[in-house]
């Protein structure tokens, strides 16, 4: 559905609002890694320097510093109520296994699960890559609300839920026939690096995507709005703020 376009003044350069793609990547990019890979690392090394007990005590408690930091920053804390949540399940699998194998297959089926939820998010039209998005950054309820909203994330969170499915299957084959070693190596170079570009891509596709809303009733397709004329959508996303 199309936005009426509206026509607005160039804001000066000391009013110009930050960029979403900057924006979003300041704000949402350090959490992710803290809540995806802090915690396996910390249990790493916590496990090699002090034994497996010190290293389940580590993670678990990166993971409760994390989750308190996000709730004292006014965050409803998603992301790290999720990292907060398998620390504590893998802590129990860990313990009553004594097993580093056990202690590592929780976050390889929530990663499937977390995949399903993408798939299935999209199907009932809430797609969970904008319900993610909004945790880090303050979309208008314009924004949020609209068809090219819905398509965008739809689009990211089928890349997401690739990429989780196959990122697992790959760390269960490496876990159930490698080492632990050769284990945590895949995982961060399957995730990380990997984690880092999908989630530059989905931000920038997102930003994209959403600044090309067409701009006024008759148009097919997403056209770039006349010389000083700018989409409504367009306007709403450039003055959106992150969170936090």
């Amino acid at each position: 559905m199309s936005v009426e376009a509206t026509v607005s003044p160039p804001a000066r350069p000391s009013e110009r609002p930050h960029h979403p793609v900057r924006a979003l990547l300041l704000a949402g990019g350090p959490r992710f890694v803290r809540d995806a890979f802090c915690p396996m690392l910390a249990f790493y090394l916590g496990w090699r320097l002090l034994g497996f007990d010190a290293g389940i005590a580590a993670a678990t408690v990166l993971a409760i510093v994390g989750y308190a930091w996000e709730r004292g920053q006014g965050r409803s804390g998603l992301s790290a109520a999720i990292g907060l949540g398998v620390a504590v399940v893998q802590a129990a699998a860990g313990l009553a296994s004594t097993n580093t194998v056990a202690y590592f297959t929780p976050p390889l089926i929530l990663n499937v699960a977390y995949g399903c939820a993408f798939l299935v998010s999209i199907f009932v039209g809430h797609p969970l890559a904008g319900l993610l998005a909004t945790e880090s950054y303050d979309f208008p309820p314009q924004v949020r609300a609209s068809a090219t909203f819905r398509r965008t994330c739809s689009r990211i969170s089928l890349a997401w839920a690739g990429y989780l499915f196959l990122a697992s299957t790959v760390r269960l084959l490496v876990l159930r026939l490698g080492s632990v070693d050769l284990y945590v190596v895949v995982n961060v170079l399957s995730g990380l690096p990997v984690s880092a570009a999908l989630l530059s891509w989905s931000i920038w596709y997102g930003a994209r995507s959403l600044g090309r809303d067409a701009p006024g009733p008759g148009h097919c397709g997403a056209l770039p709005p006349e010389d000083g004329a700018r989409s409504a959508t367009d306007d709403a996303v450039a003055t959106s703020k992150p969170r936090g």
